[in-house]
């Protein structure tokens, strides 16, 4: 992983001389120091601790453009996006200048983060566009170099190590937020490259199963609901157990409650 981080150095050195993307004060300063004295935890020796920063081209803000009916681009926004999934036939539209919007429009593999809200610190990962798309400025967008894969980095951004960390860095009181500036000094974790494929393949396999595990936990609970429902319903039918003809009628307990109780009866 330290090879791989060296080419995404170079990388971004080139890109940089070539004008395409600007060098963050942030890289300035670390760009000569990969390693880290203080690790947060003991990873394989073939891994390598880094920062989002320096594994990324951009990380960008979106734009503060209005919905419309009708547009040249759609606008994804923080709600349009649930439980990793995103409707696109439902994304509202936008028009925006076309010399701008390219700094803006989305590609697969993108990352997309809610920098603000309920939903602070969540994550997206861009797949399947079929229509050209930018992305509304509560979100911040990160893109990577190929030397590491959008979808381990996903993988990353859905642990508890991830979690720890935006917690401890978002800002705010009564409506949390997270910035460019947090996000790109996040410490990550690389492996290799080849590595990086069989994770991902490994966590894809258990992540499906726990899908199964989680749906069949819904339908279990709704199908535990309905018959404690049908039950009870049951028990007040005088079907959940059988008729004893010897027992003392509901009409004489009731008189015996209240003497000047009226009975209506249905049956003899």
């Amino acid at each position: 992983a330290s090879i791989l981080l060296e080419r995404i150095k170079a990388e971004k050195e080139r890109l940089i001389k070539e004008g395409k993307i600007k060098r963050s004060k942030k890289s300035a300063k670390t760009s000569d120091t990969p390693h880290y004295e203080n690790v947060p935890f003991e990873i394989p020796s073939l891994w390598e601790w880094t920062t989002i920063n320096d594994i990324s081209k951009s990380i960008l803000y979106g734009v503060s453009e209005s919905a419309k009916t009708n547009g040249k681009y759609r606008l994804l926004r923080i709600t349009d996006i649930q439980n990793n999934s995103v409707q696109w036939d439902s994304v509202p539209y936008t028009d925006f200048d076309e010399n701008k919007a390219k700094s803006y429009l989305l590609s697969d593999g993108d990352i997309l983060f809610a920098r603000t809200g309920a939903t602070v610190g969540k994550s997206y990962l861009v797949q399947g566009l079929t229509e050209g798309a930018i992305y509304a400025s509560y979100l911040i967008r990160v893109q990577t170099y190929d030397a590491v894969l959008p979808q381990y980095l996903k993988f990353y951004f859905e642990s508890g190590y991830y979690w720890e960390q935006i917690e401890q860095g978002s800002v705010g009181v009564g409506q949390p937020n997270v910035n460019g500036t947090i996000l790109g000094n996040l410490h990550v974790p690389i492996p290799p490259l080849h590595e990086q494929f069989r994770i991902v393949s490994e966590l894809s396999k258990w992540m499906g199963i726990i899908d199964i595990i989680e749906n069949s936990q819904t339908d279990l609970q709704a199908l535990i609901k309905q018959t404690k429902s049908k039950i009870l319903d049951l028990a007040i039918h005088g079907k959940l157990v059988p008729q004893d003809p010897n027992d003392e009628p509901a009409s004489e307990l009731i008189k015996h409650i209240n003497p000047k109780a009226e009975i209506t009866c249905d049956n003899g």
